[in-house]
């Protein structure tokens, strides 16, 4: 999400065909230059955005308020572009650029560094590619830096602390190029005498190939070049600005017809109904939110939008209560500081997910995010926004200048510079690699060793379920087996393991195909991390190993990851439909210590809780059918 330009636009000074006449509050009053409600809907997106950032388990969908504000974007900025046109007969690009940069750039230049210089602070993991970030962050170009970059915004596995910017970039593109596109659409309109429903639909024509695109180009692996790219992610911002256009024209966008005002109540309550759901049902593992979701949330929105600008009524009683306007006018604070301080916090204070000390931890996640955009809001947006660049650092300096203790001076300014020398030394020497990386990266030789040909002495080809030794246990699996080469060797002495990082169930199904025979009479299967659990491809890798050999298969962790409880509930069902097969619950073992600072993959300890979660699941699959109860020697942990 980027910012969305105030609520409040210049009002025109005169009746004009292309204005729209001036709004009224919900008490019926009119308000000079003020679109009713939109602040309300910000709040809104903002609430779905945060929540979904918190935890995606609680809304699943809670990312398509990024489009609820797509959407408000496209509509306020054209409004103010046809507005100044028809009052003024031109458009002062200078200017409006300029009014972008004192709303976006002052909290932008105030978050970028204090984000990094408190993460550095925390976990340096955090600051894996912030270089790269920071350059996107102030050139409003970490959409394609992080799609040349190889970013996923959907992986849980290296979360990056302005992931969200993004959107930002998507909108600061927008307001970069639609200017220029729009004074080319008005002269047409003047010049040929075109229809607002026409120019309209050109825009909306342009909204729809960039849907189409994303659906095109989206790929279930990795989405991330269908979402942040500038041409796949047009719809709401084209469909906004459609909008602006029919509903500053002489008809209205027909909201004063019979139809319009008989069925705007249910229109009303569909639309509401559809956002809603949406952001229940619409997860991100789903193909069709991206080729379906996405665009029937942005119409929903622009409908809603049209309801709360046109006309006084319940729904604008409702957007304009006090609290959804204060937090309706911070959304850019609270969007910019959101995810920093989330990953901050978390890395800070390690809690799982679904537990009390999760969610105290998210309460105080949300706390802050409050106060700092409060604080940016009151001290630094706002004065800079009605003062300018010019003046704000006039007054700044003068400040400084009117301490009256030299000493305080002195300090002050060796503060600043201190900050800024430690913010250059902490981005130059930034890693290029989380802790993570080099754990799996050090085992990855181990783990992708080539497999004994031969059959394994222990397995005679008889099914057996005892107990089963290292020497009788052949590994398959992805990065979370790789991290955990060294434990796994330590319980299972002569273990054979085949694993590699961003394996899915489809690598492993070729893994144990190409072992054949040579098969030990154990097997262990972990995979899905990357991309959830495949039913089908399970079932067939079971097919292929057959029922003559003990199988362990392991669950999934992950606490960002909406989808891992029905990939774990899918993997159970599996086990319990195959007599030779058990769980390993790695899900209910861990721990937040047991993780690394992805909150994924096991830190040394947690290699441990791995390696003996898949013991258990061997001596209790055992027990199961020989009715002996395995006694496992207790080993040291590190």
């Amino acid at each position: 999400m980027g910012q969305q330009p105030s609520a409040t636009v210049d009002a025109p000074s005169a009746p004009d065909a292309l204005a729209p006449a001036a709004a009224t509050s919900a008490q019926g009053r009119p308000l000079r230059g003020h679109l009713a409600g939109l602040d309300g809907l910000r709040a809104l997106a903002i609430i779905a955005v945060v929540v979904f950032h918190l935890d995606p388990a609680w809304l699943p969908g809670g990312f398509l308020g990024v489009d609820v504000f797509f959407v408000i974007s496209g509509f306020l900025i054209t409004t103010l572009l046809v507005r100044e046109r028809r009052s003024t007969g031109g458009v002062d690009l200078r200017g409006f650029w300029t009014r972008r940069a004192r709303r976006l750039l002052p909290a932008l230049l105030l978050v970028v560094p204090a984000a990094v210089l408190i993460a550095r602070t925390v976990e340096a993991d955090l600051l894996v590619g912030i270089r790269r970030q920071a350059l996107g962050a102030l050139t409003f170009s970490t959409n394609w830096l992080e799609i040349a970059g190889g970013s996923n915004y959907f992986a849980a596995t290296s979360p990056q602390l302005f992931m969200n910017f993004w959107s930002l970039a998507v909108e600061e593109q927008f307001y970069l190029v639609w200017p220029l596109a729009m004074l080319g659409l008005l002269a047409l309109h003047r010049r040929f005498a075109l229809t607002e429903w026409l120019l309209a639909s050109l825009v909306l024509g342009v909204g729809v190939a960039s849907a189409l695109k994303m659906a095109l180009t989206y790929d279930a692996a990795n989405p991330t070049r269908a979402y942040y790219g500038t041409d796949t992610h047009l719809f709401g911002l084209m469909l906004g600005a459609a909008l602006a256009i029919v509903w500053t024209g002489p008809l209205r966008a027909y909201t004063t017809s019979s139809v319009w005002c008989s069925r705007r109540r249910w229109v009303i309550g569909g639309s509401a109904v559809t956002i809603a759901a949406l952001l229940f049902l619409a997860g991100e593992e789903h193909a069709w939110t991206f080729s379906l979701g996405i665009p029937l949330v942005s119409l929903a929105t622009a409908v809603l939008l049209l309801a709360a600008v046109e006309r006084p009524g319940r729904l604008r009683t409702v957007l304009e209560l006090p609290p959804l306007t204060w937090i309706g006018q911070r959304s850019y604070g609270i969007y910019l500081w959101h995810w920093p301080v989330i990953l901050i916090i978390a890395q800070d204070i390690p809690t799982n997910a679904g537990t009390a000390p999760f969610v105290w931890t998210r309460v105080w996640a949300v706390v802050v995010t409050l106060a700092l955009a409060d604080l940016s809001y009151r001290f630094v947006e706002t004065p800079v926004r009605r003062l300018g660049f010019r003046e704000s650092g006039r007054r700044v300096l003068g400040a400084f200048a009117h301490l009256r203790s030299v000493r305080v001076r002195r300090v002050v300014a060796g503060a600043a510079l201190a900050a800024a020398l430690v913010l250059t030394a902490v981005l130059v020497t930034a890693p290029d690699r989380t802790s993570t990386q080099r754990t799996i990266e050090a085992n990855q030789a181990k783990a992708a060793a080539p497999r004994k040909t031969e059959p394994a002495p222990t397995f005679s080809g008889t099914k057996s379920f005892t107990m089963p030794e290292g020497d009788e246990i052949d590994v398959f699996g992805d990065s979370m087996v790789v991290g955990s080469v060294p434990a796994l060797e330590y319980y299972f002495p002569g273990i054979q393991i085949d694993a590699r990082s961003n394996r899915q169930w489809s690598a492993g199904l070729s893994a144990v195909e190409s072992a054949g025979d040579s098969l030990r009479r154990a097997v262990v299967l972990a995979f899905g991390t990357n991309a959830g659990t495949d039913p089908d491809t399970v079932e067939q890798i079971l097919e292929e190993i057959g029922d003559d050999r003990m199988v362990v298969i392991v669950n999934l962790h992950a606490d960002r990851l909406s989808r891992i409880d029905d990939d774990n509930a899918a993997l159970e069902r599996i086990a319990d439909k195959h007599p030779n097969v058990a769980l390993a619950d790695w899900d209910a073992a861990v721990s937040a210590e047991d993780l690394q600072s992805d909150g994924i993959h096991p830190s040394l300890g947690g290699a441990h809780t791995y390696a003996a979660t898949i013991r258990q699941a061997f001596a209790d699959l055992s027990e199961k059918h020989t009715g002996k109860a395995v006694q496992l020697k207790e080993l040291p942990r590190p």
